[in-house]
Parts: C-alpha cells; structure tokens; sequence
C-alpha cells in the first residue's frame, strides 16, 4: 500500500479585526448595561448581548487542519477546539497550479477571488493554490508543510513550484 496522508494544524494569529470586533461587543454591552439602569425592560438586553459575545468571542478563536492523503487535500475550520467545518477540498487532479506565494507562475492570478487560510504570523512560507471550481477560479492561500508539497508534487509535478 502506497497511501500518501498527513495532517497539519495552523492556529490563526488575532488581527486587528478581531480585536476591533471583540472591543465594539465589549463596548455595546457595557452601554446596554447602563440602559438598564433607564428602563425596566433594558435588563434583558445585557442578558442577549453578553450571550452574544461570548459565542463571537468564542467563534473568533480559529484553527485550521490541513489532511492531505493521495492526493486529497481538505482544510477544516475548528472554532474554538469543538466545532469543526470543512470549509475547502480539492484533488490534485481539479488543481491548476501550487506555488510559495510571490512566484512568478501566480502572477497572472491576481484577481481571482482569494480565501486566506493562513495563521497570518507571515514568518511563515504561505502557498498559492490556484484551482477551479464550478467555472470559478480560486485562489487557496494555506501554509502546507514539506510532506504535503511533495505529496502534490508525486500526484503532479507539472502543476507544482517548489521553492
């Protein structure tokens, strides 16, 4: 048996909006708390509110997997280490072209639609994974490690840059 599989897990880095997101529900919710001091019926709002912010706050709290086996590559979003959602999956066969990102090859890929599956650390060697969709072309930004290169590598050579 010749199985090729591996599995990666990136933690994503807060940026910037996610603490802009997390201070405006913190901020919503304290101003909701002095409106209950004003009417009787403004208690449940801060009840709603701090409910809501701790599912976002939660939510915002993002790792990415990469699986990689034969050929297959599935990249889950795990919200906050329970939840889990696939959220791309392609075979090597739909792929058009992978390479490290700033290569010439992905150049004339500029503005098609791009989804960042990064840890968004940027010490990090980030590829392009050009493939096509339904009539769409994509652009999968992802940080693959060695073994999943080469993976695709062995499945197409033609279609992968190597840094």
């Amino acid at each position: 048996m010749d199985d090729f599989y591996t599995e990666q897990l990136i933690k994503k880095q807060t940026d910037t909006k996610d603490t802009l997101k997390k201070g405006g529900l913190i901020a919503v919710t304290v101003l909701s708390v002095f409106l209950a001091f004003i009417t009787p019926v403004g208690i449940i709002m801060p009840i709603i509110l701090i409910i809501v912010d701790v599912l976002v706050i939660q939510s915002l709290n993002v790792e990415y997997e990469y699986v990689f086996v034969n050929g297959d590559l599935d990249i889950d979003k795990i919200m906050n280490k329970s939840r889990r959602k696939r959220i791309f999956s392609v075979d090597a066969d739909q792929m058009e072209l992978l390479a490290p990102v700033g290569a010439v090859e992905l150049m004339q890929y500029k503005k098609v639609k791009t989804y960042d599956y990064t840890s968004g650390t940027g010490n990090a060697q980030v590829y392009g994974l050009i493939t096509s969709d339904k009539g769409e072309v994509k652009q999968i930004l992802f940080e693959p490690n060695e073994t999943i290169v080469e993976g695709f590598f062995v499945k197409a050579p033609r279609k992968v840059i190597r840094k």
